[in-house]
């Protein structure tokens, strides 16, 4: 489903990523995951999406994002919005969709193969409209959590789906508490 001589870039969603990371049982390994995308195709770009909360002396996901930085990943972050729901309970909004979606339309000229890392279903306009433009798109999500991480219309408008466990013996490792490995211990929503 990849061809060695295809220009591919990656979109990574990473609350999303951890998310379906997390379901599964197994961390990313973020070094393997850009090895093995090299290894399939003529990887031009890496970009991974996060918000963060500003207002913190200590953001848990501020090392994780530094050290994709200097690694090989596009960075794309914007503040998060903090507030307290009804519940009492502690909230971040802080929703990437846009951002992602402006990279990859901006891009697509110049790909064949398109990877997105999300299970998002608002992603599904984009897909068609990168397939529309002759990119091939691939999406990385999992099937196998409960529930799923992956909205169904999302699942049939790709090009491939890709079962996030199934890549668990090439980019997966046991889950531990590296302070560079975790997204933020609080819920984001979207909007």
């Amino acid at each position: 489903m990849f061809y060695k001589d295809e220009r591919l870039a990656l979109f990574i969603d990473g609350a999303n990523l951890y998310a379906a990371g997390k379901a599964l049982g197994f961390d990313i390994d973020y070094k393997l995951l850009r090895q093995e995308f090299m290894r399939r195709g003529k990887l031009l770009r890496a970009f991974y999406y996060t918000a963060l909360l500003e207002n913190d002396d200590y953001s848990p996901i501020r090392p994780l994002v530094d050290w994709l930085h200097y690694n090989g990943y596009n960075m794309v972050t914007k503040p998060a919005k903090e507030y307290t729901d009804s519940m009492g309970r502690r909230k971040v909004k802080g929703n990437m969709d846009i951002e992602l979606a402006v990279d990859a339309m901006e891009l697509a000229p110049r790909l064949d193969h398109a990877v997105l890392f999300s299970g998002d279903g608002d992603f599904r306009p984009l897909v068609e409209s990168l397939q529309r433009q002759g990119v091939r798109v691939s999406v990385v999500s999992t099937i196998r959590s409960t529930p799923p991480m992956i909205a169904d219309d999302l699942r049939r408008q790709a090009d491939n789906f890709i079962e996030l466990d199934e890549l668990r013996e090439v980019i997966g490792r046991p889950p531990r508490e590296p302070r560079y490995e975790r997204e933020p211990a609080v819920e984001v929503t979207e909007s």
